[in-house]
């Protein structure tokens, strides 16, 4: 088969999404399933909803835009405040997008105005982890600006944590967005329809038994992709951690000396090598680098590492074992490895289901 390629099992990946779905749901919390590191995908959007996902969201409108042309009309909401040279591409495919600045918001309401459409607002609060949110303090005044636009509605509020700066869900963090979401719905006078709590990364603390308070909402990406929790990337019982397969050729296997020789200087992307090892060895080149994906994501089968890259090749030892030249080689990936390989238009991506394979390669064209 082709090389290189992405093998995506999207039974496994349903039945992930279904198993979350329904431990959640005993704890009265919902699951948008965020697609930004399938890029969009359709076939993996409607493994989502068919698992019972309440809604989608992706980060980049073009995502959007994409399962949108595909047919799909789920609930969709923007994760990454909108740029405002989008508004008006937000407000025609999205139902709500995540917001913290008030100029963005205004340019929102014009935008749906124009478009004779009402568009929802999520207020992203800053718990601590430094990525996007309003501090606490300035929340009501935000809510204020919001609401003063007809054309918009303040659908709820939500945060972010485990990502830019690793800050772990918790119980104090998260009753802070729960009292937070108190006042905005003492001010409105009415429920909010949604508070969305965070992440995978949020998965350990909803599963506690703690009180989850107001928190109705978390956006799953990595643990039903991967079947594994951000914070320490451990698998989680009962989900699949393989859905997702990188495979690549061969393309060079020879002995040759486990140190380079001659000055050294800075590599193609700017990094100082290290020379270590002594003797001959195999060494093994897969045609697929940087460009394509994240080397560092990337696990092999047993008796192989990766040893290096560049933007084109992968490099790879294994001892004394000779992988032949055409061979093809499949690896796990970690988030970052997937999110690049979803990305690169030279990776081919092939669904399995127990259906035809289907091609993926143009799905999401720009």
């Amino acid at each position: 088969m082709i090389a290189p390629r992405l093998d995506i099992d999207l039974g496994k990946i349903h039945h992930n999404a279904r198993m979350l779905v329904s431990s959640l749901e005993t704890k009265g919390i919902s699951v948008t399933g965020v697609t930004k590191a399938s890029l969009g995908s359709p076939a993996i959007a409607g493994a989502l909803l068919r698992a019972g996902v309440t809604r989608l969201g992706d980060s980049r409108i073009e995502n959007i835009e994409a399962m949108r042309r595909a047919g799909l009309r789920a609930p969709m909401t923007l994760i990454r405040s909108p740029m405002t040279s989008q508004v008006d591409r937000v407000v025609r495919h999205a139902e709500v997008s995540f917001n913290t600045e008030p100029a963005v918001i205004t340019r929102l309401a014009g935008a749906a105005r124009a478009a004779r459409t009402t568009h929802g607002i999520v207020l992203m609060v800053e718990l601590g982890d430094l990525r996007e949110g309003i501090l606490p303090a300035g929340v009501a005044e935000v809510v204020r600006h919001t609401i003063g636009y007809p054309s918009l509605e303040l659908a709820g509020v939500g945060a972010n944590l485990a990502c830019q700066s690793g800050v772990v869900p918790d119980a104090r963090n998260m009753a802070e967005l729960s009292a937070i979401a108190r006042s905005v719905e003492a001010t409105l006078g009415r429920r909010l329809d949604v508070v969305s709590g965070g992440n995978s990364g949020n998965l350990a603390w909803a599963m506690s038994g703690a009180d989850t308070g107001r928190i109705d909402d978390l956006r799953l990406g990595e643990a039903i992709l991967l079947g594994r929790e951000p914070l320490h990337r451990r698998p989680l019982d009962g989900l699949h951690t393989d859905a997702f397969s990188l495979v690549a050729e061969v393309i060079e296997a020879k002995d040759k000396p486990s140190r380079p020789w001659g000055d050294l200087a800075q590599t193609a992307f700017g990094e100082r090598p290290v020379a270590t090892g002594s003797g001959n060895a195999v060494r093994t080149i897969v045609a697929i680098g940087e460009q394509d994906v994240d080397p560092a994501g990337l696990l092999p089968p047993p008796g192989i590492c990766v040893t290096g890259a560049s933007s084109d090749h992968v490099i790879l030892s294994g001892g004394g074992r000779r992988v032949a030249v055409g061979a093809q080689i499949a690896f796990q990936l970690n988030y970052s490895a997937l999110m690049r390989a979803m990305t690169s238009p030279f990776v081919a991506k092939v669904l399995h289901d127990g259906v035809a394979a289907e091609s993926l390669r143009d799905e999401g064209a720009r």
